[in-house]
């Protein structure tokens, strides 16, 4: 469900529930601080409070994410946002070259993987044209400050052919999923996370679902950034879902 906020660009409600009026969502350079002091926080118990959120099916999504690259190994991966690095490791368990990327210094810090860390915004990649083979990210769109000029640093620093698979949160459709999702993500998870890790932090996570394009406005700003074959397909009716695009452009031989 698409929604604009009177108090802010919300677009999408959380599990298609109702616009509320909690305090409104930050943008521009205060959400970039929020966001980066957020994951700051909560970057110890990171990887614990993804199982538990997704009662550990976030791991075979995280698997099919790699795999959706269809990339022959020794290919050079970016993992965007990669935090703790589930994603990296998968992507070097499959024969990639890895390089990963987060705005969170408190992640980067606990990221485990030999791959070469580079603290930088999503938007702002220090990377020269056409470098990555391919690209992951996992459940980071909506905390990117300006998605647009992110989506089109990730072209441009694609070769062309690149292949791009983002793993993201979606909203069920079937009503009764959508409820039991939204009594979860919105109500038990917060609670969850005031336990494990950051009250803050996993009340703000739901509700920045409200900051992530409809899947027909995705399509339409991955194509303008410079992408084609975009594919969108939700993952367990609705929980998450994997989006799929190749770089424009004739590869180079």
């Amino acid at each position: 469900m698409t929604r604009r906020g009177e108090d802010g660009p919300l677009t999408r409600t959380a599990a298609g529930s109702s616009t509320t009026r909690e305090s409104p969502l930050p943008t521009g350079e205060e959400k970039t601080a929020r966001v980066r002091a957020m994951f700051d926080t909560i970057a110890p118990r990171y990887d614990l409070m993804n199982r538990l959120m997704t009662f550990g099916l976030d791991q075979s999504w995280r698997k099919g994410t790699v795999t959706a690259l269809a990339l022959p190994a020794g290919s050079l991966v970016l993992d965007l946002a990669c935090g703790t690095g589930d994603l990296t490791r998968l992507a070097q368990r499959e024969g990639h070259r890895v390089v990963g990327t987060d705005l969170s210094a408190g992640m980067l810090a606990a990221n485990g993987t030999p791959a070469p860390l580079v603290e930088a915004d999503g938007s702002q990649l220090p990377f020269a044209d056409g470098t990555f083979d391919g690209m992951v990210c996992g459940y980071a769109l909506r905390n990117f400050t300006d998605l647009a000029a992110t989506m089109a640093e990730c072209a441009r620093v694609l070769r062309p052919g690149g292949r791009l698979a983002v793993l993201e949160v979606d909203a069920p459709t079937s009503r009764l999923w959508r409820a039991g999702f939204d009594l979860w993500f919105t109500k038990a998870v917060p609670m969850l996370g005031s336990v494990i890790s950051d009250t803050e932090a996993y009340r703000y996570l739901p509700r920045s679902v409200a900051y992530l394009p409809a899947a027909p406005t995705l399509r339409a700003m991955l194509r303008h950034a410079g992408f084609s074959a975009v594919g969108i397909r939700p993952l367990a009716g609705g929980l998450s879902q994997l989006i799929v695009a190749t770089r424009a452009g004739e590869p180079v031989p």
